[in-house]
C-alpha cells in the first residue's frame, strides 16, 4: 500500500469523494456530507489530504484534515478536524483506515495541531469503532451537524503535554 498526498481537488480524490457521498446517500437518505469544504484548506501546512493507492495503483482510501480554530461553529483553537475517511468497500477489513487515520494523526501534530476532531453519524458504527479504539472520546459537538441528532463529535488529544 503507498499513501501518498495529493490536492483535495485531484482526480483521484474527487472521485472518491464522490463514492463517500453516495455511501452517506444511502446510509442517510439525503445528498450527502454538505460540510462547505474547499480545496485550500487541505494544503499543507493548515492541513493534508492523503489517498491510500493498492500495488496496481489503484485509489482505494482516503482522509484528510484541516486547521480550525475557535469559531461560532464549536471548534477550539489548535483544533485539526478530520475528513472524508474512507475505504472502498472491496478493501475494508484490511486496517486501511487506521493506517490512515494515523497519518493524519501525525501530520497535524507535526502541523503543531493540538487536538484532532471529528464528526460522524449514528449509522456509521464502524466509523466510530475504529475512532473510540484509536483512543477517541465524545466531545462537545461542533461543525455543519452539531445540532442534528444523529450527529457524534469525538476528540483526541495530539500532544502528551495536554
Amino acid at each position: 500500500m503507498n499513501i501518498r498526498r495529493v490536492a483535495f481537488d485531484h482526480p483521484d480524490a474527487v472521485k472518491l469523494n464522490d463514492e463517500v457521498q453516495a455511501e452517506y446517500h444511502v446510509r442517510y437518505g439525503d445528498g450527502g456530507d454538505a460540510t462547505a469544504l474547499d480545496p485550500s484548506d487541505f494544503e499543507p501546512p493548515n492541513g493534508v489530504y492523503l489517498i491510500a493507492y493498492d500495488e496496481s495503483d489503484r485509489p482505494v482510501a482516503t482522509g484528510g484534515w484541516r486547521s480550525q480554530d475557535a469559531n461560532g461553529e464549536g471548534n477550539e483553537d489548535g483544533d485539526a478536524e478530520l475528513k472524508r475517511m474512507f475505504v472502498i468497500e472491496q478493501m475494508r477489513g484490511r486496517g486501511l483506515a487506521r493506517r490512515i487515520l494515523t497519518a493524519l494523526e501525525d501530520d497535524a501534530r507535526a502541523a503543531g495541531r493540538l487536538r484532532m476532531v471529528l464528526e460522524t453519524g449514528t449509522k456509521q458504527p464502524e466509523a466510530i469503532a475504529l475512532y473510540t479504539s484509536s483512543g477517541y472520546a465524545p466531545c462537545t459537538k461542533f461543525g455543519y451537524y452539531r445540532h442534528h441528532e444523529s450527529s457524534r463529535c469525538y476528540a483526541k488529544t495530539l500532544r502528551a503535554d495536554l
